[in-house]
């Protein structure tokens, strides 16, 4: 199976940009999506926190963008 590592980062990183531009904490998302705020944590820096789809596409919607948003490289 490939490493998708940098893929899983990114991702985290685009998460973690569009949550401080709506003005959110990682508590406040994680309380939200009704997820631990160490998974939030966890998925942001890319850690061992892969989220599924659902919890993307929740993220997504909660953050009001795009879920494509989340994947694209800065």
């Amino acid at each position: 199976m490939a490493d998708h590592s940098a893929k899983y980062r990114q991702l985290g990183l685009n998460i973690a940009y569009y949550r401080n531009k709506n003005g959110l904490t990682q508590e406040e998302l994680a309380e939200k999506l009704d997820l631990s705020l160490s998974h939030i944590g966890k998925i942001e820096t890319a850690t061992g926190g892969k989220p599924s789809l659902e919890v993307v596409f929740s993220i997504a919607d909660l953050l009001n963008i795009d879920v494509i948003k989340l994947f694209e490289s800065r």
